[in-house]
């Protein structure tokens, strides 16, 4: 009798264990439910994948805006109080604007500049943002300005460059034109005209899109200029000015030195990371 209990419950056993091995079994798996739940899963790399490229190239831009020093807490401030202090009151008048530009040279060189309007000047000024110091400063009469060109960028037929955007020339003597020699010397600035266009972190916020705002400062620069024609009017030349829609022409052709430049934006006060042997 012991033994037939033992065989009994021996057999209970292990249908117990068997039931409760097939259970699960019959189940489908977690991962397969969850697949049913929300579809079919993408592996990485796949097509499905690209849709967070958009959001890293984005944070890839962002990244890289932040290496110009101008974005740094309390830089731009700072600029901008030294920058005024250096208006001369008697010979400039009070400051209308301050603005943050790219200057574009006759061979494409972009240069970082701080640019004020006055009463009676347009003030260029390179600062160097890392310093917190200006280095040079250029002074143009308001009542000397004759023109203001707005538009895309032109290069020459065979050029090899190309420039997007718009820019802005401000043309202050109609009557002298830049020598061949000067405009195939790359180190000449003696040109009766200066092209500016946008800086590259106009867009990083609000704040910084108004201070770089190209098309305001054209209406700026201009009424600040008509203003000056009417109160200094310069002997024997024509008071007013003209703004042009028109193309921004460079005579460039090859310009490696503005590539290489331009692209690793040696005109600009940038961390340019460490270097280690």
């Amino acid at each position: 009798m012991a033994d037939m209990k033992e065989g009994a419950q021996t057999e209970r056993q292990d249908q117990l264990q068997a039931s409760s091995s097939s259970g699960p079994a019959d189940s489908p798996p977690a991962a397969a439910r969850q697949e049913d739940a929300e579809g079919p899963q993408v592996a990485h790399g796949g097509p499905g994948s690209q849709r967070g490229g958009p959001v890293v190239d984005s944070c890839l831009a962002q990244f890289k805006l932040r290496k110009f020093f101008v974005l740094r807490p309390g830089t731009l401030d700072q600029a901008i109080k030294d920058t005024k202090a250096l208006v001369n009151k008697e010979e400039d008048g009070s400051i209308h604007s301050i603005w943050l530009m790219a200057e574009v040279d006759h061979w494409n060189n972009e240069k970082e500049r701080l640019v004020v309007i006055t009463d009676n000047s347009l003030l260029v000024c390179k600062y160097d943002f890392m310093m917190l110091s200006t280095e040079q400063i250029q002074r143009i009469p308001l009542n000397f300005v004759d023109r203001i060109s707005q538009g895309p960028f032109s290069f020459p037929k065979h050029s090899l460059l190309q420039r997007e955007g718009e820019g802005i020339r401000v043309f202050w003597d109609r009557l002298r034109e830049p020598s061949f020699i000067s405009r195939w010397n790359p180190f000449t600035t003696n040109f009766p005209f200066i092209t500016f266009t946008h800086h590259p972190v106009r867009n990083i916020s609000d704040t910084f899109a108004a201070l770089c705002d190209i098309d305001k400062f054209c209406e700026q620069l201009r009424e600040a200029a008509q203003k000056a024609h009417i109160t200094k009017p310069v002997p024997g030349k024509a008071n007013g000015v003209m703004l042009l829609k028109q193309f921004i022409h460079i005579e460039a052709y090859v310009g490696a030195m503005s590539f290489l430049g331009n692209q690793n934006k040696l005109g600009y006060c940038m961390a340019r990371g460490s270097i280690g042997f």
